[in-house]
């Protein structure tokens, strides 16, 4: 009942802002209005994302190789084929892929370049309900517009220069409607402040628009980025892709002579340390709230900008993570609690999951987010059973609008979750350990989920416990759970003493093995949604029981040394004597 006349507030709050929306347009048409429009550029901001030359030669060949999809154009216009894909659409519209062009730094390029934003601006130029006018593309493709200028526009003539400015001023017009009307929510519209202020820097306007821009960027970066450098959304891939538009920005306002707002460097200076906690041995960022591949260079790039002497922090109390190293081992564990919902649109139902590496490489991870055209993966992703915890009666520990029928008004957003996450961590001198819960299955179940982490200060044993409290008369009812740890998809499992071990064994030929106290342990298929094509096989260690059996489960992941590694192949190889013998006498 709770949940539901939580939902019936925010339908109604949602409501309210669509009328507010309309009474702050009139206001929005005056300031515009006194705003004069701009004659030239003045800067190009950098653009720090990488570039490949090679794409550039494709582009002139007529193929457009986007969001996963290839085109060729045959000699038409890529705005006037029909798009494979809305993720192709807005890739198409961004014009991210000018900077291929500008790194192959030719006449041919150059003039190429110029040819397909006129064509833009000739067939897509004004707004209108396609994937081109929508908020985040505009964003996008602003600050291409910006950063690429020098190509699109060197050797232009003037009535090709005064469309393009007019394209910009048009866009800016544009966005600061949709921030007045609250059209854009959550990390667009941080974005979208991002692109205003670009504009206002790089564009002869008059000071009041910088200033206003400004501004709104300060004010969206108090709101969005918090006090330990995490972003509202809880999403790592959210602190990378902003990296990538607030290093830039700073650049510019330094390249204007322009103060940048405090806002701005005190974000960028705590989202830095940030991507550090959240990032594996191998260089990869954790899995967890939307993250989905990390791309090496991109990650590599931003952190250049950092103190590589800096510690990675251990403890995120306001971003919900907490990081432990011991040795050669990484463990690091959502903590946290739903984004607000508004951020929440690509939040996973994670809270107490963790992953688990021991240098360069993963041994558990959660299964992460799939790429953008696969709606049907996204959805199993964002599931509590696609993490690395417990799970109740296959009930993931957060409600999503899209599993609910609610999908009108709150589109993917997480309608209810954890409220209350208990986090106690204790630096103890031989090891580690993280006393956690929560209670996202209280209201549906009765039950509060504890688990306690203890890793060694060799990094050589992981250990846990899983406990389900009960709290209300519902828990007198029977509910199946499971415990599941995802595996790597590069670890290789063997199933051992019976089923009440696993043998994990990496590619580097150390083994870890996985041990749960009185319980059958089995091992099940997986799927690994964080690389660059297809899904992976991979596989996942579950426990199952039942709350009438026993509500705790102790378990444990512990390194082999040599000497345990020939006792086990030693069990094994008896064991399977023993089988073939029982076999031969049955025949």
């Amino acid at each position: 009942m709770e949940d539901k006349l939580q939902i019936v507030r925010r339908v109604a709050a949602r409501a309210a802002g669509h009328l507010r929306r309309f009474a702050t347009l009139p206001s929005f048409a005056l300031t515009a209005m006194r705003t004069s429009p701009s004659e030239r550029l003045l800067i190009a901001p950098q653009d720090i994302r990488t570039s490949d030359s090679t794409i550039a030669n494709e582009i002139y060949s007529g193929y457009f190789a986007l969001a996963g999809k290839v085109i060729n154009l045959h000699g038409r216009s890529p705005f006037e084929v029909e798009s494979p894909s809305l993720s192709w659409a807005r890739a198409l519209n961004s014009f991210g892929w000018l900077r291929h062009l500008r790194a192959a730094d030719s006449a041919l390029a150059r003039a190429n370049a110029r040819a397909l934003v006129d064509d833009f601006l000739t067939l897509a130029e004004k707004p209108g309900r396609t994937p081109a006018w929508e908020p985040r593309v505009v964003v996008r493709r602003t600050l291409s517009f910006l950063s690429q200028s020098p190509i699109i526009l060197e050797s232009a003539d003037r009535e090709f220069y005064r469309r393009f400015m007019r394209a910009l001023r048009r866009t800016q017009l544009f966005l600061e409607r949709q921030i007045a009307a609250g059209c854009v929510r959550g990390e667009e519209r941080l974005f979208a402040t991002i692109g205003l202020a670009e504009l206002g820097l790089c564009m002869q306007a008059d000071g009041s628009f910088r200033r206003r821009s400004t501004r709104l960027l300060a004010d969206e970066l108090v709101r969005q980025i918090l006090p330990d450098g995490g972003h509202a959304s809880r999403n790592p891939d959210a602190l990378t892709r902003l990296l990538l538009d607030l290093l830039p920005l700073r650049q510019t306002y330094a390249a204007r002579g322009v103060a940048p707002p405090p806002q701005l460097l005190n974000a960028i200076d705590r989202i830095l340390p940030m991507l550090r906690m959240l990032r594996h041995g191998d260089g990869t960022l954790a899995l967890f709230n939307g993250m989905g591949v990390t791309e090496p260079d991109i990650l590599a790039t931003v952190l250049a900008y950092d103190d590589p002497r800096s510690k990675a922090m251990v403890n995120a109390p306001h971003s919900g993570y907490q990081r432990v190293e011991a040795g050669a081992s990484l463990l690091i564990v959502d903590v946290g609690r739903p984004p607000p919902p508004e951020f929440s649109t690509l939040a996973h139902a994670g809270c107490l999951s963790f992953e688990f590496s021991v240098g360069p490489q993963r041994l558990v991870v959660n299964c992460g987010a799939p790429d953008v055209n696969r709606a049907a993966a996204h959805r199993a992703a964002r599931a509590t059973a696609a993490h690395s915890t417990l799970i109740v009666d296959d009930t993931s520990s957060c409600r999503f609008a899209s599993g609910h029928g609610l999908e009108k008004w709150f589109g993917d957003e997480i309608l209810s979750g954890p409220r209350q996450v208990g986090v106690e961590r204790q630096n103890l001198p031989t090891k580690t350990r993280l006393l956690l819960a929560h209670d996202g299955y209280r209201m549906r179940f009765g039950l509060i989920h504890e688990r306690r982490l203890t890793l060694s200060s060799d990094g050589m044993r992981l250990e846990g416990k899983d406990r389900l409290q009960a709290v209300s008369p519902q828990a007198e009812n029977s509910y199946p759970y499971a415990l599941r740890f995802h595996i790597h998809p590069s670890v290789r499992l063997q199933s051992a003493f019976e089923g009440r071990a696993v043998l994990l064994d990496f590619p580097d030929d150390s083994r870890w093995v996985f041990t749960a106290q009185d319980s059958r342990i089995e091992i099940e298929e997986s799927a690994f949604f964080a690389v660059t094509d297809s899904p992976r096989s991979s596989e996942q260690i579950v426990v199952h029981c039942r709350t009438d059996e026993r509500t705790q489960i102790a378990w444990a992941f512990q390194h082999m040394d040599e000497n345990q590694q020939k006792e086990a192949a030693a069990a094994d190889e008896y064991a399977e004597k023993e089988a073939a013998a029982a076999d031969q006498e049955k025949v």
